[in-house]
């Protein structure tokens, strides 16, 4: 790979916009794929006939495989190129969303939702440490990050109405071959368009240590959804929790040991560091409580359609956008301590805000209440990308690209975990503990909300109307305990916001406002 670094490097006004945009279209898709399988899971299922535990792989082979190798690729990344890795991602997603889309059973469609994670953690850390190279200039940068953030945060928002509006025309598979034209479209577009660069590329790639993080993220992460889904003490999670600290041990203890480490973890000891990538775990953790109940009170507690649920939560994308957007102006104003300090102020206040839902709908309260929980989300989770990247040199753009990436994908799996426990504690007993409904069926009702109600129909009846009333009642308390618990971690993030620099010029105090260019780039850049 070339190795010349110079100030033509750098790419036009015009060229790094249209780059952002081709980022941003590969990055919108991956983010959708995240969620868009949910709303199909009952087509799927009817077609492919899985079993329970086959499709609870098809659901979480995606997540599971993309968070465990976005640190492996992110730093490669660095080592052979980031617009090589992330070209790679696209051809790998688009073929892996073909497989999927023509899978004729659940162990194909499995391997093939496997492959598309596998292309997800290519796509997603190269677009974010492209952009620490296409953007040079710190405010201009905080701009793309703040589209690249909104992004994000929409594609995973939209992911079931774009399901939800394909599988009203098509076949499930439509939710997977709609990737197939696009990524053949952004791999000549970002070939032609986007700069090659990576890191100073000394020494050998620690494939070991690679492989270790990859093994422990997905160990632990494992572990982590299956504490979530209740299955706190069983053999298969307390083995999936020990071989993940185990390797995850093993990582750290190589890396320290190492001349040139592939992750270099004295950067978390820098404030703006180490407490942006908490700041992202915090929110993330808290955002799952909200994420676990939403959908499920908007259908269940209110009978709202599908399309109607979306409807409702369209005002939490808008304010994303509008706080993406806005974000780039707020940070020079605020600094990233009272910028991402405000925005878990301002969640904390529209959590507190939505624990007034109950049975009745209130679309007022509903609709106030995202808008100041998408505009404070956004505005924190900016904040927060924007100060790590920024405080990492350029040569380690797609190694800190990948540890907040992680830090995002461990969150919402401790959240889940957590927030969950705290439903199904409150939830379950309740249920089961209903009076007038026979204790045969309260233990399937006390499941869920939707088995409650599927079970109250059977029953009809007194007997179907009190248990009915009963998971309603109990879906909403454990509602307002789990937004409660939700706003108590969001005080946290915002006492770890304390230790970030209080201005952007302390947050990147190596390299001065508008440097030369090789001062800026100190990674290795060619053209295509």
């Amino acid at each position: 790979m070339p190795g010349s670094t110079h100030p033509g490097a750098r790419t036009t006004d015009r060229t790094r916009w249209t780059v952002l945009v081709v980022l941003c279209v590969s990055l919108f898709l991956v983010a959708v794929d995240a969620t868009v399988l949910h709303v199909a899971v009952p087509a799927l299922s009817e077609d492919l006939r899985p079993s329970g535990i086959e499709l609870l792989w098809i659901v979480d082979a995606y997540p599971l495989v993309c968070a465990s190798l976005l640190i492996l690729f992110g730093t490669l990344g660095d080592r052979i190129g980031r617009r090589r890795v992330l070209l790679l991602g696209y051809a790998c997603f688009g073929a892996a969303s073909a497989l999927a889309a023509l899978a004729t059973g659940p162990l194909p469609l499995i391997l093939a939702r496997a492959l598309l994670g596998a292309g997800g953690a290519m796509i997603m850390p190269a677009t974010l440490s492209i952009l620490r190279q296409v953007f040079p200039d710190r405010r201009e940068r905080a701009l793309a990050i703040g589209v690249w953030s909104a992004v994000a945060a929409v594609g995973a928002a939209i992911g079931p109405l774009v399901g939800g509006a394909l599988l009203e025309h098509f076949w499930w598979g439509a939710v997977f071959l709609v990737n197939v034209p696009l990524m053949a479209l952004c791999l000549p577009v970002a070939r032609l368009l986007v700069p090659e660069s990576s890191g100073p590329g000394e020494g050998p790639f620690d494939v070991t240590g690679a492989l270790c993080a990859a093994g422990g993220l997905f160990a632990a992460i494992l572990a982590v959804k299956r504490a979530g889904g209740g299955d706190l003490a069983t053999p298969g999670t307390l083995l999936a929790a020990g071989l993940g600290t185990l390797l995850l041990v093993a990582f750290v203890r190589r890396q320290r040991a190492a001349d040139r480490p592939l992750l270099d973890l004295s950067a978390f000891a820098r404030p703006a560091f180490g407490a942006s990538a908490g700041c992202v775990v915090l929110t993330v953790l808290a955002l799952v409580g909200l994420a676990l109940v939403a959908a499920q009170y908007l259908q269940l507690v209110l009978g709202l359609t599908p399309l109607e649920t979306g409807l409702r939560l369209l005002p939490l994308s808008v304010a994303a956008v509008a706080a993406g957007l806005l974000g780039s102006r707020l940070l020079p104003l605020l600094g990233p301590r009272r910028m991402v300090g405000g925005g878990f102020a301002l969640t904390v206040l529209a959590v507190l805000l939505l624990t007034g839902l109950d049975e009745v709908d209130r679309p007022l309260l509903l609709g106030v209440g995202f808008v100041l929980l998408g505009f404070g989300l956004e505005t924190t989770l900016f904040g927060a990308y924007e100060s790590l990247l920024s405080d990492a040199p350029a040569g380690q753009a797609g190694e800190a690209a990948a540890v907040g990436e992680t830090a995002y994908q461990f969150g919402a799996g401790i959240g889940i975990a957590l927030l969950g426990s705290v439903m199904n504690a409150l939830y379950g007993p309740a249920v089961r503990g209903a009076e007038g409904v026979p204790r045969a069926v309260a233990g399937d009702a006390s499941h869920s909300l939707g088995e409650a109600l599927t079970v109250a129909d059977r029953l009809g009846g007194p007997a179907g109307e009190a248990l009915r009333a009963a998971a309603r009642d109990a879906f909403v308390h454990g509602m307002r305990m789990t937004l409660l618990a939700s706003a108590a971690l969001l005080v946290l993030g915002a006492l770890v916001a304390l230790r970030l620099p209080t201005s952007l010029g302390r947050t990147e105090a190596r390299a001065p406002a508008n440097p030369p260019a090789r001062a800026l780039l100190p990674s290795r850049v060619t053209r295509p």
